[in-house]
């Protein structure tokens, strides 16, 4: 049976972690890879997390609440992200990122609101959340794009809700395909495909990318993690010792080296023995 070692080094340190959260489309916590097309098609455009923010706030301690309250009052919408954010609850402190683009109106506002809906989607413990979430990152990117048509990096995460987020995932995968007419080079966008091909089970094609990304930026090593990943889906261990090998040589994370390095003499002795 395959082991899971190397996405657990994958989310192990503080750079890492920051990669997988910043970089990585994320596997939402359910069945399958994509949300339901009756979970998606039964929420409207203007979908919110008003409903699980009750709930949270009705929670909340009498001072806490109170504190809240005068944040939300005089629209200091920052400190109720960091409010909510200190309390683990990226997902409505994404709620108050998009009131902040809703005030100040810009591309890079709504940009910004969209990619915290879309990261909150990996810390959710509550299913039903997942499609809300996809759906108010959805419109806070169609937003940004209306206002800045050319915004690649809106593209990219737009198409990645697309892609895991809805009942028409090659949606996405279009808005990709754009992009990488536009700039075959963009480091993201080759991610992001690679990503998707990992998670549809076309691996020779994931590989192919996660070798274009370090052609591309040698400097980008979390990619050998990734390609090392691949190849041990496909059985391929030698493959995948060399990739660890060169990121263990290259990586400044010791904790990450040190775990890597285990791993590979576990894989050298099982390799052995075949």
């Amino acid at each position: 049976m395959r082991t899971k070692k190397i996405q657990i080094i994958l989310i192990a340190g503080a750079l890492l972690l920051f990669v997988l959260l910043f970089i990585a489309p994320k596997t939402a916590p359910s069945k399958g890879n994509h949300v339901s097309e009756q979970s998606e098609t039964n929420l409207a455009p203007n979908a919110n997390l008003e409903m699980y923010l009750t709930m949270a706030v009705k929670a909340l301690e009498p001072n806490k609440k109170q504190a809240l309250d005068k944040l939300v009052n005089a629209k200091d919408y920052d400190s109720a992200q960091v409010f909510w954010d200190k309390l683990k609850r990226p997902d409505l402190a994404s709620h108050y990122a998009e009131e902040s683009a809703k005030e100040n109106n810009g591309a890079e506002q709504w940009l910004k609101a969209g990619n915290r809906y879309y990261y909150a989607i990996q810390f959710t413990q509550d299913k039903t959340e997942i499609p809300v979430l996809y759906q108010c990152a959805t419109r806070c990117f169609e937003k940004c794009l209306a206002l800045d048509d050319k915004n690649t990096d809106a593209k990219i995460m737009l198409a990645s809700c697309y892609v895991e987020g809805s009942s028409n995932p090659m949606q996405g995968v279009s808005l990709l395909r754009e992009v990488e007419q536009a700039d075959s080079n963009n480091v993201k966008m080759q991610l992001a495909f690679a990503f998707f091909s990992v998670k549809s089970g076309q691996l020779d094609k994931a590989i192919t990318r996660f070798n274009k990304v370090l052609k591309i930026d040698s400097t980008y090593i979390e990619a050998y993690l990734h390609l090392a990943d691949a190849y041990e889906q496909q059985g391929d261990e030698h493959n995948t010792i060399e990739v660890l090998k060169k990121y263990a040589a290259k990586t400044n994370d010791v904790t990450a080296r040190i775990e890597i390095g285990k791993y590979i003499k576990q894989l050298e002795q099982h390799h052995g023995t075949h």
